[in-house]
């Protein structure tokens, strides 16, 4: 009988049991980067506080928090704690504007991040018997090779397709008897979509689970996907900076888990930065525990949810998190409004008429910010005439309204106007 946990010790250890870990763990973590990084001693020395003042895990409050342009301002490896002949990996974010941000590995810190993948596909049904297609862009984006290295760890089938050719993707699908998919959730529909109208039933191949991360998504999207697919829609989250995916994960009840004994997390008031209590929506705060190239303190992610420490049927004790509800920097403020992505997009996926494609374009109207949200319906529905898609994005307006509070016209383009990703989909077009 196969184990039920990757590695039970941890995935189910007490909470008295992992707080102990952590704070071990949190000491010499913080006392590594204070001896051997400058930029941490000379942030910590401004607070005023030394690695000795971490005496209980509630004391990480008082060190400072890491942002981004801290990792920008030391490319490529000021922030690295080893010397680069211990480095045997560099990964870098996949954005597109500026300097990439660098994470350096060493061989212990890929090993780790090796295993939290592990862990993750395990919990995901992923067995030494699958067949792992691993539709991910292989390169510096931490994606492909974090997927393959938690598929090659548990010792399965890795067919490492790569981003893109979405004909030969179904064909693999369909030729080398694929059970599992990894891929982005937009691409996956992507797929889906291409499969429909090569005239392949996706149910009807042998793939039986979607692994997928790198972009959020709803819970909505994630029901389009299974309702189409017959797969079940498994999510995995993490970032660069920390490790890349293997952060956390979903388990069989789509409980996402946290590998909290190699990420602390914290939930902070993103306008204070004080900290919450669990429970409480706030930005997400991760402080690496085990990392040695390039550890995070206190790293701010931006991503908005909340922390919950509840009995999961799946047996796991590990803390979990919310899906993510969106970014404190891609949150758009219209009309004195919050507004993020995944509201609109749960908003959407309400109605069956519509595509799981939409775009968010953000105008000027004289000296107010505009927003409009485009999408693709179904064909059926596009054939319907004028009168009937001028209803449907009446209704759609009208939802949206009633859950974001303004007014947002509905523009439904024509079939296929809306550019497939294979990557992560770009969702705002910002023009103002």
């Amino acid at each position: 009988m196969s184990k039920k946990f990757w590695d039970e010790k941890f995935e189910t250890m007490n909470e008295s049991g992992m707080k102990a870990f952590q704070l071990e763990k949190l000491k010499e973590t913080v006392a590594w980067v204070y001896d051997r990084v400058p930029f941490y001693k000379n942030a910590f020395d401004e607070r005023g506080v030394k690695p000795s003042d971490l005496q209980k895990l509630e004391d990480i409050a008082k060190f400072p928090f890491t942002v981004k342009t801290a990792l920008r301002d030391n490319y490529p490896f000021g922030l690295c704690a080893v010397p680069i002949s211990d480095v045997v990996r560099v990964h870098a974010s996949s954005g597109t504007t500026g300097k990439p941000i660098t994470g350096p590995y060493t061989a212990e810190d890929l090993d780790q991040w090796t295993d939290c993948m592990a862990r993750g596909l395990w919990a995901q049904e992923v067995r030494p018997d699958s067949i792992l297609q691993n539709a991910y862009g292989m390169g510096l984006f931490t994606g492909g090779l974090g997927f393959l290295q938690g598929a090659m760890r548990i010792q399965c089938a890795v067919v490492p397709s790569g981003a893109g050719m979405t004909e030969r993707q179904i064909m693999l699908i369909q030729d080398f008897g694929t059970t599992a998919l990894c891929c982005t959730p937009s691409y996956c529909l992507t797929i889906i979509e291409k499969a429909e109208k090569m005239g392949v039933d996706l149910k009807k191949t042998n793939l039986k689970t979607g692994h997928f991360g790198a972009e959020p998504w709803t819970v909505e999207m994630r029901s389009e996907i299974e309702a189409r697919s017959g797969i079940h829609a498994y999510e995995h989250y993490g970032l660069t900076e920390l490790m890349g995916p293997g952060v956390s994960f979903t388990c069989e009840h789509y409980k996402i888990h946290i590998n909290e004994d190699h990420v602390l997390p914290e939930i902070v008031d993103p306008g204070t930065l004080d900290p919450v209590e669990l429970g409480e929506e706030g930005e997400l705060v991760f402080t690496s525990l085990q990392r040695r190239a390039m550890p995070m303190i206190r790293y701010r992610t931006r991503d908005i949810c909340t922390l919950r420490r509840e009995k999961c049927e799946c047996g796991r004790t590990l803390v979990t998190m919310d899906k993510i509800l969106g970014r404190s920097d891609d949150m758009m403020i219209i009309s004195g409004v919050n507004v993020f992505p995944s509201q609109v997009e749960t908003c959407l996926m309400e109605f069956e008429q519509v595509e799981p494609l939409y775009q968010i374009r953000l105008g000027k109207k004289g000296y107010i910010d505009h927003i409009t949200v485009e999408i693709e319906v179904k064909s059926a529905m596009y054939q319907a005439g004028q009168g009937k898609l001028d209803e449907l994005a009446k209704s759609i307006s009208h939802r949206i309204q009633q859950v974001i509070g303004i007014n947002v016209p509905i523009v439904i383009l024509p079939q296929d106007t809306i550019e497939r990703s294979i990557g992560k989909a770009k969702r705002i077009i910002d023009e103002r």
